[in-house]
């Protein structure tokens, strides 16, 4: 099986010298966890000496589709441009029934799984996840709700609270934003009452105290952080994010993408990436990840449909 995955890095390398150049695109603002994914995922494969280097493009807004649709458009037969995405993508662009999908890329590997945070900013009057629950049911408009794109993991997460709790999923006041930095300044800032987003995007605001985590959508508690199952709330909600190749890239030069992340995925920098953004590995390469999209668009659809979630 090694010398298999050596041989497919090595046709992968074959048109750039011993060690290929990367295009990354990342269909997000900078600070977010896609962002962070890519740019963590790029250091292990240089630090593996799996590439030479890696060109990155930050491309932000509706939920990965604008960056999705240049990817589509210009890296067509491209075996070294890849894209970075996950299940936010697949939410946002079912709400927003956009023209361009997961299906018009190369699915190469499943990386990583996290699971999301409930915070307020420190100086919130909410200082639980009850009393939270109480102004949100109270009046549901009054309280916002800032995470990531609209119809996104964030945004299912909230929803998935607010039928739980029987506020109705329509009433959520949802606040997108771009990318985490924009996200974290919002928060922080108290333009929006509460924050959601991967354990990891918010972990050093929490930790230097300018943000108070309420729960976590594990189903136990998580970094120090009661569940919302914990707490009476029966949600729980994973959020994954992997990477894509170009349209129209051979099997052979797809595979040979599928044995590089994996080879930096099994190194020591991505490992200690994992403990440090507290992010579950979740590997699952090639066809099988490409199964797992297919089922996963269908699957976020019609949770989102009956929300009745809006962007």
């Amino acid at each position: 099986m090694r010398r298999i995955a050596i041989a497919a890095l090595l046709l992968l390398a074959s048109a750039a010298g011993a060690q290929p150049s990367l295009k990354m695109m990342i269909p997000a603002n900078p600070g977010g966890g896609w962002d962070q994914t890519g740019r963590n995922l790029a250091a292990a494969m240089q630090g593996a000496k799996l590439v030479s280097s890696v060109q990155f493009e930050n491309k932000g807004g509706a939920a990965g589709a604008i960056g999705l649709a240049q990817f589509v458009n210009s890296a067509k037969g491209d075996p070294n441009a890849v894209m970075i995405g996950g299940m936010v993508m697949v939410g946002g662009l079912h709400l927003q029934k956009s023209p361009v999908n997961l299906s018009q890329v190369t699915p190469i590997a499943r990386l990583t799984s996290e699971w999301e945070v409930i915070v307020v900013p420190a100086n919130s009057p909410h200082k639980t996840m009850a009393d939270l629950v109480k102004a949100f049911k109270e009046n549901p408009g009054k309280v916002s709700w800032g995470g990531g794109s609209a119809g996104g993991t964030d945004h299912i997460l909230v929803g998935l609270i607010a039928r739980a709790v029987g506020v109705d999923p329509a009433k959520v006041n949802y606040v997108p934003y771009k990318g985490g930095g924009e996200a974290i300044a919002a928060i922080v800032g108290g333009h929006v009452t509460a924050g959601v987003s991967g354990v990891g995007e918010f972990a050093e605001q929490v930790k230097g105290g300018k943000m108070r985590a309420l729960a976590v959508s594990s189903p136990a508690k998580t970094e120090g952080i009661a569940s919302l199952k914990e707490q009476g709330i029966d949600v729980e909600l994973g959020n994954w994010r992997g990477i894509f190749g170009a349209p129209g890239i051979s099997t052979q030069q797809r595979d040979a993408l599928v044995a590089m992340v994996k080879a930096a995925t099994e190194s020591a920098a991505w490992k200690g990436t994992l403990a440090k953004m507290g992010w579950s590995g979740f590997f699952l390469g090639g066809d099988d990840y490409k199964k797992f999209i297919d089922e996963d668009t269908r699957r976020i659809g019609a949770i989102i449909d009956s929300l009745g979630i809006k962007k």
